[in-house]
């Protein structure tokens, strides 16, 4: 934490509200430029998506016999589940009577942390189209649904077996989060939901980044500042 802190000494974050909006108090401090990326994603998927699906994952690294290195296991990770939503939508277009469906676009925020005691994990908030998905499904293996996506999608990058994948993998409680252009507390409550990802604590700085998210070429509308909130 130390080292993080010192890092980012600058822009670090203390309180219960950052640019009006909620953020977990009791978890702070945070990295501020991680609650702008956070807001910017949100956003970016709103302008696109003004009834946005978003769901709250946790990812373990296995124990160190794992074997493998961690260098890009992110990237894989993402990069096939983007495959796997990209087919599904393929799928569900083949199976409508009219021949087409919702798209979506797949964007994401992610932290890495390390926590003294435990082993290294990964945070994710996954945006989607709300008219595209707007379940995880029933958490069972071989179902047609997003939590098998994710969960193959985990272990391909692991280079693991589905079976051996599967208690590393975990949807928190009340992970899904239904979020609308316009609708201010929708929006607040996934922000302070996804505020923990910028927590400076259990975050290492080294080789490997501690934070990440989608990136695009198009500018999000900003709407950082709430005009209903004095900043």
């Amino acid at each position: 934490m130390k080292s993080l802190t010192r890092k980012f000494r600058s822009q670090i974050v203390h309180g219960a509200q950052y640019r009006g909006y909620p953020i977990m108090a009791t978890k702070g401090p945070f990295v501020a430029k991680y609650l702008d990326k956070i807001i910017e994603v949100m956003n970016r998927s709103l302008d696109e998506h003004p009834r946005t699906f978003a769901v709250r994952f946790d990812l373990q690294i296995p124990a160190i016999e794992w074997g493998l290195a961690e260098d890009r296991l992110i990237d894989r990770f993402i990069s096939s589940l983007k495959e796997k939503i990209k087919w599904a939508r393929i799928k569900s277009a083949r199976q409508s009577k009219a021949g087409r469906v919702h798209e979506t676009g797949v964007r994401y925020v992610w932290a890495r942390e390390l926590p003294q005691r435990g082993r290294v994990h990964y945070h994710f908030v996954l945006f989607l189209n709300r008219d595209a998905f707007n379940a995880i499904g029933v958490y069972e293996l071989g179902r047609d649904n997003l939590f098998n996506r994710v969960l193959e999608a985990w272990s391909g990058a692991l280079r693991m077996d589905v079976d051996d994948a599967l208690g590393l993998v975990h949807f928190p409680e009340n992970a899904i989060y239904r979020v609308t252009e316009g609708d201010v507390g929708s929006q607040d409550r996934l922000l302070r939901r996804a505020s923990y990802l910028a927590k400076v604590s259990t975050k290492v700085v080294g080789s490997r980044h501690s934070f990440g998210s989608s990136r695009e070429r198009r500018a999000a509308r900003s709407r950082f500042a709430r005009p209903r909130i004095q900043l």
